[in-house]
């Protein structure tokens, strides 16, 4: 089969030019660019918020047809200070993708985001639907109350025991208030205090991840590069509700409307259900939602990998996808 038509991942890539982008005062941001530098644009928003990128991202996208932009968000991967909270929201995180596409000269790009990068992606669409061809979202995770509330306790009915050491990493009389216990610890200026806190936060969720375990993915999780980034700002925008009013993602779901989009949803994600994907799709008709009946949460896992590989492909195949440039 011609290796266009295949969905699976593509071959290892370098980055062909990177570099560190002062956003203000406090804050650096690492971006690259990899694959056609006279392709299509596509940008790669990465989840947590606080997990970063890395080279197995540039891998969903065909790299003779797309110019592959990835980049750390505040706080995250490579960008500076890690696990930095202060001047770090939403609309500027929004501010900061504009700031990029500013700088690389793009005018519109593909927009790709999984979990807290599917939430990202909504808020940038939303806020700039002239700058996006289309959407590839996977894991979608709105930043409502109930989500975060789900978060905390809900995925216990689910991973008991991974719920159990995370609850034992505070005090009994804190463990009303899971979020507030774990914010004090990750945000203390004892940095062995915020370790042991971060580190706590991130084997939770990476020990919920997949349908099947995987020690391998757990054990990246628990880096301190990770952790930390992972712990504190997942805290900080659940803690912020992602800076979002009630329920906006879905209510403004119809300035969507004219884009194409493609949502990949694991039937068995736990860290962020199903029914988050099937009320965004509801509220969004042109929207097509993909169901992965034999996968978590992870982008990784082999049916979801498939999915969403076979849907930058469409993409790049499909020319109805293409709209006009902005004015």
């Amino acid at each position: 089969m011609n290796a266009r038509h295949e969905a699976r991942p593509y071959p290892p890539i370098k980055p062909y030019r990177s570099g560190m982008l002062a956003l203000d005062a406090l804050h650096t941001m690492y971006w690259e660019e990899s694959g056609n530098p006279e392709g299509v644009p596509v940008l790669f928003l990465h989840g947590g918020p606080g997990a970063g990128s890395g080279p197995r991202h540039r891998q969903f996208f065909d790299p003779t047809h797309y110019r592959i932009v990835l980049f750390d968000q505040r706080g995250a991967g490579k960008s500076t200070p890690l696990g930095e909270h202060r001047d770090n929201t939403t609309p500027l995180l929004i501010a900061d993708i504009e700031r990029l596409r500013e700088l690389l000269g793009i005018a519109r790009w593909l927009v790709f985001g999984g979990s807290w990068g599917s939430t990202l992606a909504l808020a940038y669409g939303q806020a700039h639907p002239q700058r996006c061809s289309g959407f590839i979202l996977r894991g979608i995770f709105l930043c409502t109350q109930t989500e975060v509330d789900w978060f905390l306790n809900g995925m216990g009915w689910f991973f008991p025991q991974a719920h159990a050491r995370f609850v034992a990493g505070v005090d009994p009389g804190e463990r009303a208030d899971l979020l507030g216990a774990y914010c004090r610890r990750l945000f203390s200026p004892d940095p062995a205090i915020s370790m042991r806190a971060a580190r706590a936060w991130s084997r939770y969720e990476a020990s919920c991840l997949h349908l099947r375990p995987d020690p391998q993915a757990e054990q990246a999780y628990d880096a301190p590069a990770v952790a930390l980034g992972v712990g504190r700002l997942e805290a900080h925008y659940m803690r912020n509700l992602g800076f979002f009013g009630p329920d906006q993602l879905v209510s403004n779901a119809p300035l969507l409307q004219a884009i194409p989009a493609v949502m990949v949803q694991g039937r068995y994600d736990v860290i962020c259900p199903p029914a988050n994907a099937w009320r965004l799709h509801q509220a969004w008709p042109n929207s097509r939602l993909q169901f992965i009946d034999d996968a978590g949460h992870s982008a990784f896992e082999p049916a979801t990998l498939t999915a969403l590989v076979a849907a930058a492909n469409q993409f790049r195949d499909q020319g109805h996808f293409a709209l006009p440039d902005p004015d």
